[in-house]
């Protein structure tokens, strides 16, 4: 073999090596910063999930939610609501008025139109209302999916998640969960766990129960779920 060969081979031979072991110190690191980061955020929700609950998320799909939720409120009328397309405006607000229960401290944000935009569009409200800890109130059939995306998607913010239960009684269950659709979220909720960390979305339809106009609601017309009884 030409000594101009043998030398090319030995420079490649090298580089191979050199690359291989620069990939693996690459993965090093970087499974290093990953382990870090997941300390420093498991830490940071152990601290989160021995602080009071700092606001109430309702996940729409089922009015049977809005009526447990405005029970809630009675006992705690200082923490903050904030319901995720839920029912109809007026619905919600006839329940709260049935229930005696306050209204000043409830929101209706109408941007998500599916589980995953339920975290998508309240994580940045919950961030700019400083919440460490959050009920989520839901109905068992949606389950697992509404609690894994937000053990995902809001603990990846340092916000401790608390279950709560709506029981359905009465109709059909909002919530028909499947394999399929959970793993899609889920994976969905996984990217978005890593790019919210850079980029916010913006919710632009957020309201305050106590200005919902039930007069001009009854003008225009509209029909509430059968199983609330309310009489719309």
């Amino acid at each position: 073999m030409k000594p101009e060969r043998k030398q090319k081979n030995k420079f490649r031979f090298w580089l191979r090596c050199f690359g291989k072991r620069s990939l693996l110190i690459g993965l090093f690191v970087l499974c290093l910063v990953l382990g870090i980061l997941l300390l420093y955020n498991s830490a940071i929700l152990y601290a989160a999930s021995q602080k009071p609950v700092g606001a109430i998320l309702v996940l729409g799909g089922s009015i049977t939610r809005e009526i447990h939720v405005a029970q809630l409120a009675k006992q705690s009328p200082e923490i903050p609501i904030l319901i995720s397309h839920g029912s109809l405006a007026p619905c919600i607000l006839l329940i709260f008025q049935r229930a005696a229960a306050p209204i000043d401290n409830v929101w209706l944000e109408n941007c998500a139109n599916s589980t995953f935009g339920n975290f998508y569009y309240n994580l940045p409200i919950l961030k700019q209302w400083q919440v460490n800890k959050v009920k989520l109130v839901t109905s068992a059939t949606h389950l697992p999916r509404a609690i894994w995306l937000a053990q995902i998607m809001l603990g990846s913010h340092g916000i401790w998640v608390e279950l709560e239960i709506a029981t359905e009684t009465h109709g059909v269950p909002a919530n028909r969960e499947s394999f399929f659709v959970t793993t899609i979220d889920v994976t969905r909720g996984l990217i978005w766990a890593i790019v919210s960390q850079f980029h916010e979305p913006k919710c632009t339809n957020l309201i305050p129960l106590s200005q919902v106009d039930l007069n001009i609601w009854k003008m225009k017309g509209f029909k509430c779920e059968r199983q609330a009884n309310l009489g719309y």
